[in-house]
């Protein structure tokens, strides 16, 4: 009898070809063995994303840099390093968490209130010698973190890399019907891979970190892929929507191809950004078909942000099926997805900030929204008590000077700097500095109001994360 193969030598006898989909629908082959070709033909395409996607994560051509937000997170006292915890775990400051959570509240409102999704949570910790999480977890060849339980030596946990295995456990024991398919699961899973030390890169690449997933129960391959094109667009929208630039990727089974690529031509020209697309000559993992948007750095890196990947295996591995109308149990087709780690939305806002020669975070993230720069200490006191409602907004009491005061809110990134002095407390109207055009205008406590609340329309909303007076807030550096 012949050995069976492992996993290792499965992997290595696929092979790959790639070529670029263009919105019309073109395909244009790339081989990435003659790295000057492929240079030629992203530059005749002239897609900067993609070129760079291509790049720096297939042709693997330039330097590696550090990131620049890895002095700004630090510097502008939002995220810091723990040095009694492992490498790659991160402590958060109250700015900084701040944009954590309102990133968190934007995760949770696409999934509860634009996919009506059904929110679960299940546990960090899971048996290493359960079949079906070894099953699914020996895919991913990731590098776990191995736990022991004090009472039984001898038994292995890891913890989890993805929300995936909880949520399955919970599937396969719930009692599912054909009328409540397709079925929309939602968790935010705090996660962990063991990345080595060398790898490791602020929020880009950590070993701790936070999944908002969003995983569909479908009856047959038609309706996963309908929910994959929904899943697709939505994410493309909010890619849009972020600011962020971005590279989109297929990776996809060649039998699979065939029968499909009308569906994937029409996703990229719903996109409108031609695609680099990896046709794989057999199934690596358990999906038959992936993409991911590819967000680029400012140094022309790229990281994996959301995903979208039809799953035809796992519901086989757990045994989650469904009662069909026949009365005949049937196994689910699982459309993976995850609007991307939060940390790697924190990266990707942060880095795309530092290609400008201004930076600046959108409205809806910024810490401080509004500062008040009182010209003299006898407006103080007027403008203590100038608040705007669903705004955040501080005030520079220091004894500082005004032209110091300025600087700082400049070196902190405020979007909206308004100066107090005897004429504004007389007429209320405002001389106010906005970063992102680097005009000053007159503006009256209304219409500033209006004008920040038109930049953070749709966005989620908490209030200051500190004392308002700069005078009561401690220094987190």
């Amino acid at each position: 009898m012949s050995k069976a193969k492992n996993r290792e030598d499965v992997v290595k006898s696929i092979s790959s070809r790639h070529f670029i989909v263009t919105p019309d629908g073109a395909e244009i082959p790339l081989d990435l063995t003659k790295p000057e070709d492929v240079l030629n033909v992203l530059k005749d395409i002239g897609c900067k994303p993609l070129e760079s996607y291509v790049v720096s994560e297939e042709l693997k051509m330039p330097p590696m840099k550090e990131p620049p937000s890895i002095k700004i997170m630090q510097g502008h006292e939002l995220v810091g390093y723990e040095p009694s915890s492992d490498s790659g775990n991160f402590r958060f400051y109250p700015k900084g968490y701040l944009i954590f959570e309102l990133l968190r509240d934007w995760a949770y409102d696409i999934a509860i209130n634009r996919f009506k999704a059904i929110q679960v949570d299940s546990p960090l910790l899971f048996d290493w010698d359960d079949p079906q999480i070894k099953e699914q977890a020996g895919t991913f060849h990731e590098r776990h973190y191995t736990v022991k339980a004090p009472d039984h030596p001898e038994k292995d946990f890891i913890l989890r890399f993805a929300g995936d295995f909880g949520l399955f456990k919970i599937m396969k024991d719930a009692t599912i019907s054909y009328r409540n398919l397709p079925l929309r699961m939602y968790e935010f899973s705090k996660s962990f891979r063991y990345e080595r030390d060398g790898e490791l890169s602020g929020l880009k690449r950590l070993r701790a970190f936070h999944m908002p997933d969003i995983h569909c129960f479908c009856r047959d391959i038609d309706e996963g892929w309908n929910e994959y094109q929904e899943l697709y667009r939505n994410y493309a929208d909010l890619c849009d929507a972020s600011g962020v630039e971005y590279a989109v990727v297929f990776r996809i089974v060649d039998s699979f191809y065939l029968q499909n690529k009308s569906r994937i031509a029409d996703l990229v020209k719903y996109s409108n950004t031609p695609a680099f697309v990896e046709v794989l000559s057999d199934m690596k993992h358990y999906w038959a078909v992936k993409n991911e948007f590819q967000g680029v750095d400012s140094t022309r890196s790229c990281i994996q942000l959301s995903t979208v990947q039809l799953d035809v295996k796992d519901a086989a591995v757990y045994g989650i099926d469904y009662t069909d109308s026949d009365g005949k149990k049937k196994g689910c087709i699982i459309c993976h997805s995850s609007i991307g780690s939060i940390e790697r939305w924190y990266y990707s806002i942060l880095e795309e900030a530092l290609k400008h020669e201004t930076p600046t975070l959108p409205a809806w993230l910024s810490p401080t929204q509004v500062r008040i720069i009182p010209v003299s200490e006898k407006q103080l006191n007027y403008c203590k008590y100038l608040d705007i409602d669903g705004v955040r907004v501080d005030v520079d009491d220091s004894d500082d000077t005004l032209s110091k005061k300025i600087a700082r809110a400049s070196m902190e990134w405020v979007p909206y700097v308004a100066v107090v002095g005897d004429k504004e407390v007389e007429s209320g109207l405002f001389s106010v500095s906005i970063r992102q055009s680097g005009k000053r205008v007159s503006m009256t406590r209304d219409e500033l109001a209006l004008e920040v609340k038109k930049k953070c329309a749709g966005r989620p909303y908490r209030p200051l994360p500190l004392p308002k007076l700069l005078s009561q807030r401690p220094v987190f550096r």
